[in-house]
């Protein structure tokens, strides 16, 4: 049975686990660079979820790189009034770790993350974590066959290199002019400040993405007046969330098929937005007028009604889920602001129009670098040539997993991976799947080394961008899923059964596989 924790903390939550450190000793004491078979980046769903399988399969000489001091990957980070996921709790979890114990249809965050910190604790992986540890180099060596990596805390080598940080780890704040001369609090909502004091402050949210409507809701009510800039909206339609009644979940305890009727359930409703979004847009036309209904409902004003009415292919940018979004916004101290913002000031924000907007306090609920994030820059493949440089046109990975010229480097949640419809857990176990197939193939093969085929890759890539020109993401808005070229690197251009039938099984024909390397000795 899972546990709700109050704190945060890991470390200190398991002090006992902490201390019995037998499947990953620490490094010698005598500073002999130590080695490790595999090593992977971060304690979200991907990287725990990795070290879980290995764990079931029998794996000990593992670590799992965190930065931080606690689990939970973006379920850590992002503690902001109302953070809570907008896929159905039962589907956001993994298929071998369900969790009767959900308070509501929709998981707050932190029943999210402490869901996470039970699951490392159930299946044994607090052990192999190093805790702030954050990758500064990992740089592969063709001479060694091995990942030397360097962390901010020490330096080890590694077989395997496994990138599980994820796509949502590095928040984004807006390039506008000025900004950096604000006097007053700025900060992004990934980056909540809770030791500061909203009532009674003029505040600006510039966004009006996943987080924005999940937070404006609750600060709205506090702020004496809120000014929401807003670029272009949203299509949002009715959560519908619910509290999880104890007869629930003491049937999902006693009988475990219940609850998997419902997940499969919830999974094959959300599956059938793909059909709209992917192969026939007019399907979306239903959806588009339940949404609009929707905001009819909840909006009387009619020229808050038409500045709050998007004008795009629903499904283009990403559909949000809210039931009190719109009646926040429509309260007397709330303003919506569609004019461009044009400057800041040390105490204001100017528009387009020359308006001034007098704040004290501005919360950026920009996003994240998705296309363009930090990290690639810090991993080399063959001659030394980064991840990013790799990248410098557009990121691609066969399978969201392998980059040709990275030996023995894996990705969770990589390029093309990403959904609009369904739960990214299911992308994630696809993943977990493929890579232990893969391991096991290189263990029967002997095999020291692998490595995607470029042409391989280049080819899959291909039908990818082929695929996408029919789908909604193509019909024209500007969103984040595309790159500075306009290219969607970031969904997955059809049904996740079909990513999963694409994974089951390792495809090593697509491989180059190198036996262990011996050096000649005279």
């Amino acid at each position: 049975m899972f546990q709700v924790f109050a704190g945060s903390g890991a470390r200190k939550k398991y002090a006992d686990d902490e201390q019995q450190r037998t499947d990953v000793p620490d490094q010698s004491a005598d500073g002999e660079v130590r080695h490790v078979h595999i090593c992977i980046l971060g304690t979200g769903f991907s990287g725990l979820g990795m070290a879980i399988r290995l764990k079931q399969r029998g794996y000990k000489d593992f670590v799992v790189l965190e930065k931080a001091e606690d689990i939970g990957g973006t379920w850590r980070d992002n503690t902001y009034p109302g953070c809570a996921c907008d896929i159905p709790s039962h589907l956001y979890s993994f298929s071998f770790a369900l969790n009767p114990n959900w308070s509501h249809m929709y998981s707050p965050q932190r029943e999210i993350q402490a869901y996470l910190c039970d699951c490392a604790q159930r299946f044994g992986i607090l052990p192999h974590i190093w805790w702030n540890n954050e990758l500064r180099d990992a740089s592969w060596s063709d001479d060694e066959q091995r990942w030397h990596i360097t962390t901010s805390q020490r330096e080890f080598t590694t077989d395997i290199l496994i990138l599980g940080n994820g796509p949502l780890s590095e928040p984004a704040l807006p390039h506008i002019s000025g900004i950096e001369n604000f006097e007053g609090e700025i900060f992004h909502s990934a980056k909540w400040r809770h030791d500061l004091d909203l009532t009674g402050k003029r505040v600006a949210v510039i966004g009006t993405g996943a987080s924005a409507i999940q937070f404006v809701p609750q600060i709205q009510p506090k702020v004496a007046h809120l000014a929401l800039f807003q670029r272009t909206p949203p299509w949002i339609v009715p959560r519908l969330d619910h509290p999880i009644s104890e007869e629930k979940k003491r049937l999902y305890r006693l009988l475990p098929f219940t609850q998997r009727f419902v997940r499969t359930r919830i999974y094959l409703r959300q599956e059938l937005t793909a059909l709209g979004m992917v192969y026939n847009q007019k399907a979306m036309e239903k959806g588009m007028q339940f949404a609009r209904e929707h905001l009819a409902r909840q909006v009387a004003d009619p020229e808050l009604r038409a500045k709050l009415t998007p004008h795009y292919a629903m499904g283009c940018k990403r559909i949000l889920v809210s039931d009190d979004f719109y009646p926040a916004v429509a309260q007397p101290n709330v303003e919506v602001v569609t004019e461009h913002i044009r400057e800041v000031r040390t105490r204001s924000v100017i528009t387009e129009d020359g308006q001034e907007h007098e704040v004290d306090v501005i919360i950026c609920g920009t996003g994240f670098h998705v296309t363009d994030a930090r990290l690639p820059q810090c991993v080399r493949g063959r001659g030394g040539q980064t991840l990013a440089d790799a990248w410098s046109e557009s990121i691609h990975a066969y399978m969201g997993t392998a980059v040709p010229g990275f030996p023995n480097l894996f990705l969770l949640i990589g390029p093309n991976t990403g959904l609009g419809h369904n739960s990214m857990v299911y992308m994630i176990e696809s993943q977990l799947s493929y890579l232990l197939d893969c391991f096991k193939t290189m263990e029967r093969k002997q095999a020291q080394v692998v490595e995607i085929r470029s042409e391989v890759e280049a080819a899959y890539n291909d039908e990818v961008q082929q695929r996408m020109q029919k789908t909604v993401w193509a019909s024209g808005c500007v969103s984040w899923y595309l790159d500075a070229r306009g290219r969607n690197t970031t969904l997955w251009p059809g049904f996740t059964f079909e990513f999963r039938r694409r994974t089951r099984r390792f495809d090593r024909q697509n491989y180059d596989l190198l036996p262990q390397y011996i050096p000649l000795t005279t």
